[in-house]
């Protein structure tokens, strides 16, 4: 064996039931059947007199937040969603994402001043389906991890 020290313990490994999206009150978003952060960052590319090597430096960072909920109720994100098409602007949202550990650690991620971006659903039907709505933000603000997961 290659590797004698694995630098985790698969047993402390996580799914989504240890996962959970709130609001700006920490209200949990129950609806929700997943949701997905993710960091784009995008560089500068520049190549110097000299060299044939293309090099990059550090220019902007993105972040999205996908969400993707279960049609029970007309809830806050689609409310949302509604107020925006009527009203012609975007509400400023914020969440906060909680992975739980094993041993009661927890990761909590802080996303401030998203609003929606790209396409978001009102009514998404399919026959013999759950009916779900996903809805697309961008994240302005500030991003904190509030407190970190650990075994």
């Amino acid at each position: 064996m290659l590797n004698k020290s694995a630098a985790t313990d698969a047993r402390h490994s996580r799914s989504g039931k240890d996962a959970m999206l709130y609001n700006s009150s920490g209200k949990p978003f129950a609806q929700v059947e997943s949701f997905t952060t993710k960091g784009s960052f995008n560089n500068y590319k520049y190549a110097p007199l000299g060299q044939n090597r293309e090099l990059e430096v550090n220019g902007t960072v993105g972040v999205t937040v996908n969400i993707s909920e279960i049609v029970v109720l007309d809830g806050e994100l689609f409310n949302a969603v509604i107020n925006a098409i009527a009203n012609g602007e975007s509400p400023v949202l914020m969440f906060t994402g909680v992975i739980e550990g094993r041993n009661g650690s927890q990761e909590r991620v802080t996303y401030r001043e998203c609003i929606l971006s790209g396409d978001s659903d009102i009514q998404n039907v399919a026959t013999g389906d759950v009916l779900k709505r996903s809805f697309a933000l961008h994240c302005n603000g500030k991003v904190e991890n509030k407190s970190k997961l650990t075994i």
